[in-house]
């Protein structure tokens, strides 16, 4: 039992039902810098006297808490919001009280509205008026004791109940408060507030030994800088590469993942290190490291991050099976374990053994990796396959890599159970993949959606859809039907704030799968492409207007602010984004890429500000045309061999 000098007797308020929170603070809740933050909590208090409190924040560097006054949303329910102005760690907590100066007004206003006596509640509003005399301002200094004059003369009760129940007098409780006993949260809660690239941002992903416009060499950086400014002007503004290392030369996989490869196969990138060098050398066929920043400044010259691609694992040439063969885990035919994902098994690549007993130089090599490329100008990193690193680990990395470059960003390439993306994604991935790619039809899109933006997920894991990838050929693509590809880059446009392509490959509406799976065939895995980097079509013409558009409407640069809207038609997918500026964008989606579909609309009108005699327009910004519409209920007619989705933005 505890002794009674382990409570605080006299502190009444419980502070209790924190939103949003992680894991009861055990991770941080993830924000944007200059967004809001808005913090819900309840506080209890025995009886019937009021509570107040204070939302208190603070940046890592800072030492002194700000406070916001927490508002009354009514049972028992209060909120606060701030504005962090720094990226970084944040913290924020409360504190609360019993405020007997605001319980007094509200016994009063009763008393007076039941027409009961009121000379004793004047006589104890008398005694807080002179109790917050010592710290009010010069001019409130005399208008305060002219009330406490006022409630003093007996002739004039009327007005001093008047005066009781005034605005100015609730002022003054809000802005000279009487705070006794304060109840103090047991711990602060984290918050990590991310620069605005990590909530909006569109990717790009390309091979550079695959950007060579001679069908007889392949690409290089300076290959790969050529064709920046059409990347940039398609309006995509994070470029992907995957692992640009030196390739291990033993056990090199070939063509269409065959074994053993041809003298001329140019091998696996995620095969990385040979005797030229691993994880922190350049692959010299691509260029030197010089190259590379060359590459890295033309593209913010084109308004483009880099991202590089942390492949943990390591070819049978990579320098660390000799200097550290501890790292790998030895078998015993004098071998080491090759990586997999199951049913994956990569013959060309060793995993690394996080049980060894020297890890802690282990995870050192690799944060150091991450110094190393920020010090090449890497801001930006996709992690492949982090569900089959310890959680540990990453933690310890994101964590110890962002004190140093706080404007870091971390995307987890993790195709994986829900609860491991989700756990990643809490301790410190700012953004992650998802199983976007494998949802087609309404009743998915719109299940997974809700449990991404309506559930406590949202708090923490930022998911950034793509329609495919390097590895991934979904069957949807494989029909080749050119209304799906539009479809599939527009969901992911509109539906996410995060979004990417595996470029060459989509905009050529590649669909030739490898036999029964979701691989393509001659994948540039495996093999190096050459495309037509002047290519023009619908596609890439769309791309380009919709990539506009979510630059230049705010509603489309935000996830969470997403609202499904009625439609008759399970063909048809309709979903409402709203920004506080007044930005409204309603989507509708024909799903059905064979078929015109039709159906009646339902646009909550309190969702976009509108009565039911209002009429407004809705103005299609993929086609420049216009309706006006009135009341909740309207039409809609989607012919998928024209354009299968409408893109409103809702005007007055």
């Amino acid at each position: 039992m505890h002794s009674l000098e382990h409570w605080a007797g006299q502190q009444r308020v419980l502070i209790t039902r924190v939103s949003p929170e992680v894991d009861g603070g055990r991770f941080a809740v993830k924000a944007i810098v200059n967004d809001p933050v808005s913090v819900q909590v309840d506080l209890l208090v025995d009886g019937f006297d009021l509570p107040s409190g204070y939302l208190l924040f603070r940046h890592e560097s800072e030492t002194e808490w700000q406070r916001v006054s927490l508002q009354s949303l009514g049972n028992d329910r209060y909120e606060a919001t701030f504005y962090p102005q720094q990226i970084g760690l944040y913290s924020y907590t409360f504190e609360a009280w019993v405020n007997h100066f605001l319980t007094w007004q509200r016994n009063i206003t009763r008393h007076a509205r039941d027409f009961q006596p009121v000379e004793d509640e004047l006589k104890i509003g008398i005694h807080y008026l002179k109790r917050i005399l010592a710290q009010v301002s010069p001019e409130d200094h005399y208008l305060i004791q002219e009330a406490i004059g006022l409630f003093q003369n007996p002739d004039r009760h009327q007005e001093a109940v008047t005066k009781a129940l005034s605005q100015q007098m609730t002022q003054w409780i809000e802005n000279y408060p009487l705070i006794d006993h304060v109840s103090t949260y047991a711990q602060p809660f984290p918050l990590s507030v991310s620069r605005e690239k990590a909530v909006f941002s569109t990717w790009y992903s390309l091979f550079p030994r695959s950007t060579s416009t001679d069908p007889l060499k392949s690409g290089t950086f300076q290959t790969t800088i050529e064709v920046l400014p059409r990347i940039a002007s398609m309006g995509f503004d994070v470029l992907h590469l995957p692992p640009i290392h030196p390739i291990g030369r033993h056990f090199r996989r070939g063509k269409n993942d065959t074994a053993p490869a041809q003298s001329t196969d140019p091998g696996v990138p995620y095969a990385v290190g040979n005797e030229q060098g691993g994880h922190d050398s350049i692959a010299p066929e691509l260029g030197t490291l010089a190259d590379f920043k060359a590459l890295i400044r033309a593209a913010q010259q084109q308004g483009i991050e880099i991202a590089m691609d942390l492949a943990i694992q390591c070819s049978p040439d990579h320098p660390w099976v000799k200097q550290h063969p501890d790292w790998f885990i030895a078998l015993d035919n004098g071998t080491f374990q090759t990586a997999e994902n199951p049913p994956h098994k990569y013959e060309d690549s060793y995993c690394l053994n996080f049980e060894t007993d020297d890890w802690q130089n282990l995870w050192k090599a690799i944060r150091d990796l991450v110094f190393q490329w920020a010090e090449w100008g890497v801001r930006i990193i996709r992690a492949d396959q982090p569900h089959g690193k310890p959680f540990a680990f990453w933690e310890w990395l994101i964590t110890e890599t962002k004190q140093t470059h706080p404007d870091l960003i971390y995307l987890a390439e993790a195709f994986t159970s829900p609860a491991k993306m989700q756990e990643l994604s809490k301790l410190g991935f700012d953004q992650s993949y998802t199983y976007f790619i494998w949802r087609n039809h309404k009743s998915e899109l719109t299940d997974y959606l809700k449990e991404l933006t309506e559930t406590n997920v949202r708090h923490y894991l930022r998911p950034n859809f793509w329609p495919n990838t390097h590895d991934i050929n979904p069957y949807s693509l494989q029909t080749g039907l050119e209304p799906i590809f539009l479809t599939r880059y527009f969901l992911a446009a509109t539906l996410s704030s995060n979004c990417g392509i595996f470029g060459p490959s989509f905009e050529h509406m590649v669909h030739e799968a490898y036999p029964g799976r979701e691989e393509y065939l001659n994948s540039e895995k495996y093999a190096i492409r050459h495309w037509d980097w002047t290519l023009e079509n619908k596609l890439t013409l769309f791309i380009r207007l919709l990539n506009r558009i979510r630059r230049e409407n705010s509603a489309l640069q935000r996830t969470n602010n997403l609202s499904f809207v009625p439609i008759t038609n399970d063909a048809l997918l309709a979903y409402l984004k709203t920004h506080p500026n007044g930005n409204r964008i309603l989507c509708v989606v024909n799903l059905d890429p064979h078929h015109r579909q039709s159906a009646g609309i339902q646009v909550p009108l309190s969702l976009i500000g509108k009565q039911a005699d209002q009429p407004f327009t809705v103005h299609d910004l993929l086609t420049d045309n216009r309706w006006q519409w009135q009341g909740e209920w309207n039409y809609i007619e989607l012919d998928p061999t024209i354009l299968p989705m409408h893109l409103f933005r809702i005007e007055d």
